[in-house]
């Protein structure tokens, strides 16, 4: 897995953290939404660049 694309992958999911966690403060379930979407997302990438890595070897 490269460094840019692990740090993307980490970057997606603690954004998604983040609006998730504004969210529940401010009782916006959109961006709720937002943020449990962004944390997919970058659990998608990680999973991606693990596949990526083994057809690799």
């Amino acid at each position: 897995m490269g460094t840019d694309d692990k740090f993307d992958a980490k970057a997606d999911q603690l954004k998604g953290k983040v609006k998730e966690g504004v969210g529940d403060a401010t009782d916006d379930p959109g961006l709720q939404a937002e943020g449990q979407t962004d944390q997919s997302k970058g659990h998608l990438k990680e999973a991606a660049e693990k596949v990526k890595d083994v057809f690799k070897k």
